[in-house]
């Protein structure tokens, strides 16, 4: 095996030549006999017992050419990589040149290298870390979405109805006179201000009562999935048969008694209060490095082969579908979406993560940045405990040369947080 010519012809592009001598073709050849000849029949041999010259005698000396030069190439092609000692993404454009039992087999390919990254200013970044403080509106807001959750239905029959209620209407929908499909309904029940309608359509009942028939006048938006209803003004033909509305709790100690561990309202309000802080405080610290990273990237400069954003949109993909617990293709066929505008959702933040990796990753070099053996130990007893796994299993599931990247690419943005000059905002 040898590499006989190697050229940069392009960014992040380079033509590579390499070879297999004779000899090792003929054991590849020689191996592609042993694990086919059981599978094969010669007249005058029984299945499996014809010698190789006899085979390819009868079925011709290149029978086992195809799969010989296939398990050369794939069962070296790391090597040739390591011996370029060029940081590969992908290889494209593979092509057998030359296949010769005296000679060997010649291979040539496009080998697509990581680019070259140029990065600077990275520290002293200035950015902004906003802080919400949390008021009594705001754990009054949690309480109200507490208490509704706990109210109570009550009919109303001495009032019209209003926003928040929860009315039983029959409708049913005209288009020009004709009823439409799809549009009728019989005792349905609608809370208005929910938004489960057409726009327009809840608005129209506020200020109706029980009994009483009426018309509802609306639009179909333009991006509406019906396409005879695009666009197109309507007219509902409505009875109104019962008003529902919600009886709030009172917010005293016996309410915070039935709703939570605590007894009084005031630790209620207390913990409440607390959840929201640290909540912020966790929404500040995210938004504060999304700050970073967006000014870290522009600091960068660098050539990506778009191969390495197709590579990690479709880890995102995978990644996507494991958590959605449904398959891509069933997913594309229940939803009659294509696989362009399926990956199309992920492109933007593929694009992102692979940009902040360089970004970090010639940052750890820059910087010298080291990740030492306790630390990777560390780490994998952080995930053991993290997903409930025995740590020989995740030693096994994950390589610790993969750990120890990833351990220095958190590193580095550690490095760029540290030396950020954050203006720290409350609102």
């Amino acid at each position: 095996m040898e590499i006989i010519s190697q050229n940069n012809t392009a960014t992040n592009t380079y033509a590579i030549e390499f070879t297999f001598s004779a000899e090792e073709f003929e054991n590849a050849i020689s191996a592609a006999y042993n694990k086919r000849k059981k599978n094969i029949t010669v007249p005058g041999f029984r299945k499996g017992k014809a010698p190789r010259k006899v085979i390819e005698t009868h079925y011709g000396e290149g029978v086992f050419y195809e799969d010989a030069v296939n398990s050369l190439y794939n069962n070296n092609i790391a090597a040739i990589v390591d011996k370029s000692g060029l940081e590969v993404v992908d290889i494209e454009n593979t092509e057998v040149v030359e296949v010769n039992k005296e000679t060997g087999v010649k291979f040539k390919a496009d080998i697509i290298t990581k680019p070259v990254v140029e990065i600077s200013d990275y520290k002293g970044l200035e950015v902004k870390k906003t802080t919400k403080t949390i008021d009594d509106a705001a754990i009054d807001a949690e309480i109200d979405k507490v208490r509704n959750r706990n109210a109570r239905s009550i009919s109303v029959e001495d009032r019209a109805a209003q926003m928040g209620d929860t009315t039983v209407i029959d409708f049913e929908g005209f288009l020009d006179g004709v009823a439409f499909e799809g549009g009728k309904g019989e005792k349905f029940p609608l809370e208005l201000g929910s938004g489960s309608f057409i726009p327009g359509f809840e608005e129209q009942i506020v200020g109706k009562n029980i009994g009483e028939e009426f018309d509802v006048n609306v639009t179909f938006p333009e991006n509406y999935q019906a396409e005879n209803l695009k666009g197109k003004a309507t007219v509902f033909k409505c009875k109104l048969h019962e008003i529902k509305a919600k009886e709030l709790p009172e917010v005293d100690d016996d309410f915070v008694k039935d709703v939570s561990e605590f007894d009084t309202l005031d630790e209620y309000k207390a913990d409440i209060k607390a959840r929201l802080e640290k909540n912020a405080a966790d929404e500040a610290d995210t938004n504060l490095d999304n700050a970073l990273i967006d000014a870290l990237l522009t600091k960068m400069t660098a050539e990506v082969p778009e191969v390495m954003y197709q590579r990690r949109v479709d880890d995102i993909a995978r990644e996507w579908s494991a958590r959605n617990r449904i398959s891509i293709e069933d997913y594309l066929k229940y939803t009659g979406t294509t696989i362009d505008q399926f990956r199309a959702n992920f492109t933007e933040i593929a694009k992102r993560q692979v940009d902040l990796r360089l970004a970090l990753e010639k940052i750890a070099e820059i910087e010298n940045i080291e990740v030492s053996d306790e630390d990777v130990e560390k780490e994998y007893s952080d995930m053991a405990e993290q997903y409930k796994m025995e740590l020989d299993k995740v030693k096994a599931a994950i390589p610790a040369d993969a750990v120890k990247k990833d351990l220095t690419i958190e590193k580095a943005l550690d490095l760029v947080r540290d030396a950020a000059k954050i203006e720290e905002v409350t609102e």
